[in-house]
């Protein structure tokens, strides 16, 4: 049976046959989402063929909503072909919602107190107990990720050739010390991609549920940083200074029993973990995945990496890219046009 047969008839048995889809943005995955109007009631329908798998998110999906979070409700799914429809929650994306930068003459910054329920809506997520089967986004899991995208992908097609062994094992080792203060630290359910492309604001809600919360099926065990570095260190669009600082400390103000400087330490550190491997992770979603689209991220990212990597936390790191990778190759590979 074709992909096209198998969606059609989970459609059909759900009271979708004669509704009409329209493609939506797809994520870095090889998931598709299709807008659904006609059926019963406005929908999403979320197709994941292998080797994606729908379960994490309905997993994940029941533990979000039972906490009290907005997520899209699922409607349906069949688990074993990979099709699930969701509740459709519009199309007022954060990102979209933001404020240009640099802002215009006159204008406020009132958009960016939007990340003030973001940022509200983290800690309810980090409070409450993890669910017991999730993955470990442990320092172990970061470098061993971050060096699969730095010499699986960006390596190879920025200088052609392998990394040396030699290499490897540098940045290895820098990755292992300049992580110490995560693996050190307190842990606790992270999304893993909380920034604003994945979170919709619901003005007719309150509290927390203002903003539903999209693409949490990769969600771990990890360091309460990380998260925070998604929102604030977005690679795909600028965040001031200023907000960042005052999200930080507006998340740290319901965090007392966290240690600030502790805290701040490992938020570096997740920044430059995150870093490296996003700005590496590019190539591979153009090579492997056809999507060069990605590309266009790239600069920021690599400024981001350069801003990261200036914090004490990252001197490992910092001397490790210094001894194999020479600041004017630090950027997408030039045969991969952005």
């Amino acid at each position: 049976m074709s992909r096209d047969t198998t969606i059609s008839a989970f459609l059909a048995r759900y009271g979708y046959a004669g509704a009409q889809a329209e493609s939506l943005a797809q994520d870095a995955s090889f998931r598709r989402y299709l807008r659904l109007r006609g059926g019963p009631r406005p929908a999403v329908l979320m197709d994941a063929p292998p080797p994606e798998d729908v379960r994490p998110f309905v997993r994940i999906a029941a533990h979000l909503a039972g906490i009290g979070l907005s997520i899209p409700e699922i409607l349906a799914v069949d688990e074993v072909d990979g099709l699930l429809l969701e509740e459709d929650l519009g199309d007022d994306m954060l990102a979209t919602l933001l404020p240009p930068i640099p802002l215009p003459q006159g204008e406020g910054e009132a958009g960016w107190r939007l990340f003030d329920t973001a940022i509200d809506m983290l800690v309810a997520m980090q409070r409450a107990p993890a669910p017991a089967d999730l993955p470990h986004w442990d320092a172990a899991a970061m470098a061993s990720t971050a060096l699969a995208t730095l010499f699986d992908w960006w390596w190879p097609a920025c200088f052609g050739a392998p990394a040396p062994a030699a290499a490897q094992q540098d940045v290895a080792a820098a990755l292992e010390t300049m992580l110490a203060p995560v693996a050190a630290g307190p842990t606790c359910f992270v999304h893993r991609d909380f920034f604003a492309g994945n979170m919709l604001w619901l003005p007719e809600r309150t509290g927390v549920r203002r903003i539903g919360l999209l693409d949490f099926q990769g969600a771990a065990l990890g360091h309460p940083a990380y998260d925070l570095v998604s929102l604030l260190q977005d690679a795909r669009r600028d965040i001031p200074t200023d907000v960042a600082e005052r999200a930080i400390a507006r998340y740290l103000a319901q965090r007392p029993e966290l240690d600030p400087a502790a805290f701040r330490t490992a938020y570096a550190a997740c920044a430059a973990q995150r870093h490296l491997r996003v700005a590496c992770q590019w190539v591979r979603l153009a090579q492997r995945d056809g999507r060069p689209g990605y590309l266009v991220h790239g600069p920021r990212t690599w400024r981001l990496l350069d801003c990261a990597i200036r914090q004490p936390v990252a001197a490992p790191l910092a001397a490790a890219l210094d001894r194999w990778i020479p600041v004017a190759s630090r950027g997408n590979p030039p045969e991969l046009a952005a």
